[in-house]
């Protein structure tokens, strides 16, 4: 009878010691939970403040404002523009063109090698 007792005592220490060890770990787990939890709600705020952030640092007129002050950019006037004329002129490159495309898969190119 007392070897009965003795080994249902150690199986009610082993079970009270399993006991402890899975709250400890539980209560581990959900602390580390909490944390992950804690973090997740952190870097969310975090995103929405970048684009935010994003956002503004993107306005058409901050934009121009860097452009005007960083790269010493300024507005395209007439005063300022450049023309360039074609020596063949708008209808000579079209009618050109129209021809080149129209003879490309029948005529051979001048100067192309076989």
């Amino acid at each position: 009878m007392t070897r009965l007792n003795i080994v249902l005592l150690l199986a009610v220490l082993a079970s009270a010691i399993y006991l402890v060890h899975t709250q400890y770990e539980s209560r581990r787990l959900f602390t580390e939970l909490d944390r992950s939890v804690a973090e997740a709600r952190r870097l969310e705020t975090e995103h929405q403040r970048l684009q935010v952030e994003k956002r503004a640092q993107a306005t058409p007129l901050r934009v121009e404002k860097i452009a005007r002050a960083q790269l010493n950019m300024r507005t395209a006037t007439p005063a300022i523009t450049q023309y360039v004329s074609d020596p063949q002129g708008v209808a000579g490159a079209a009618a050109g063109a129209a021809a080149a495309s129209a003879g490309a898969a029948t005529a051979p190119v001048q100067g192309a090698q076989p």
